[in-house]
C-alpha cells in the first residue's frame, strides 16, 4: 500500500508564484503520509498570451519551476510528479514543449514525456484552442519504474486517444498518469468517462491530478478550468473526486488490485488481428 497525493491548484502565469504554492502543499502532503506527489499540467505557467510565455519560460536546463521541485522533491524525500511544465524547445523548433516530468525522491528526473496529442479544438462558439500553435506534440511513449508500480505518462487531451494507454499497459504499465487542465466545456460530460474508460480497458490505476478554478493573467484571455482531479481503480471504481476546491488530496493505492483486475477480465491478452475496414 503506498499514499499518493494529488494537488488540485489554479496555476496563474507567474512561474515563482505557483513554485511558492506548490511547495507549501507538497509540505502539506508529506506532513499527512504522502510518498509521491502529483501535481495538474502547465503547473508553471497557465497563460493565454505567446508573448508573456516568450518572457517568462526557460528551456528544461534553466526551468526554475524545475529545478525548485527537484530541490523539494530531495529535501522532502518525496517522488513528485509534475505533471507537466511548459519549456521552451532546443532551437530550431520554435514552439514550447508540454512536458511531464517523474522525480524521484533524490530530486533526479527519473523520466519524462512530451504531450503527444495536441488540443486543436472549437468547443463552443466562444472557446477555441490551437495548442499546436504553441506546442510541438512529441512523438515517444513512456514507462517508468517507481517504487508505486510502473508508470506510464500521459497529458490531458491525450485522454482520448485510447491507443496509447492500451500500449502503455501492454508495456507493462500499473499506473496511468493523466495530468490536465480540462475545460470547463468538455468536463461534465467527458472527464469521468474518459478516466473510468482507460482504467477499465487497461486495468490499470488511472491518476489524474487536474488545475481548476479562474485563472488569472495579466495578458491574454482568462482561462477556466474543471477541476475534479481523480484517480479511479483498475476495476474502473473511482476512488477519488475532488470537486473544483484547491487542495491536497491523498489517496492509499495497492498495485496488488492490477493483477486481480487483469485476471478476471484478462482483455489485454486478447487482441486480434485483422483486415478492413474497406475504405
Amino acid at each position: 500500500m503506498s499514499k499518493v497525493a494529488l494537488l488540485q491548484i489554479t496555476s496563474s502565469d507567474d512561474p515563482v508564484a505557483n513554485l511558492t504554492m506548490v511547495r507549501d502543499m507538497m509540505a502539506n502532503a508529506k506532513a499527512q503520509g504522502a510518498e509521491w506527489v502529483l501535481t495538474p499540467e502547465v503547473t508553471n505557467c497557465l497563460s493565454g498570451s505567446r508573448t508573456h510565455q516568450n518572457e517568462v519560460l526557460r528551456p528544461q536546463a534553466d526551468c526554475p519551476v524545475l529545478a525548485g521541485l527537484r530541490d523539494a522533491a530531495n529535501d522532502m524525500g518525496l517522488w513528485v510528479l509534475a505533471g507537466s511544465l511548459a519549456v521552451k524547445s532546443n532551437p530550431p523548433e520554435t514552439r514550447f514543449a508540454n512536458r511531464s516530468f517523474l522525480i524521484n525522491n533524490k530530486g533526479q528526473i527519473a523520466a519524462h514525456y512530451d504531450k503527444m496529442h495536441m488540443f486543436d479544438v472549437q468547443v463552443s462558439e466562444t472557446e477555441t484552442y490551437r495548442e499546436s500553435s504553441g506546442y510541438a506534440p512529441g512523438d515517444r511513449a513512456v514507462v517508468a519504474d517507481t517504487p508505486f508500480g510502473k508508470v506510464g505518462m500521459s497529458i490531458c487531451y491525450d485522454l482520448r486517444f485510447a491507443y496509447l494507454y492500451r500500449a502503455l499497459a501492454k508495456a507493462g504499465a500499473d499506473i496511468l498518469t493523466v495530468p490536465s487542465a480540462f475545460s470547463t466545456a468538455t468536463g461534465p460530460s467527458h472527464w469521468e468517462p474518459l478516466l473510468r474508460a482507460r482504467a477499465i480497458e487497461t486495468g490499470c490505476f488511472v491518476i489524474a491530478p487536474a488545475q481548476t478554478g479562474t485563472h488569472s493573467s495579466g495578458r491574454g484571455p482568462t482561462r477556466k478550468t474543471y477541476g475534479h482531479s481523480m484517480v479511479v481503480s483498475p476495476w474502473g471504481d473511482v476512488l477519488l473526486d475532488a470537486g473544483t476546491d484547491t487542495g491536497v488530496f491523498v489517496v492509499d493505492l495497492d498495485v496488488s488490485d492490477v493483477q486481480k483486475a487483469r485476471s478476471k477480465i484478462p482483455a489485454l491478452t486478447h487482441d486480434r488481428t485483422f483486415s478492413g475496414p474497406d475504405e
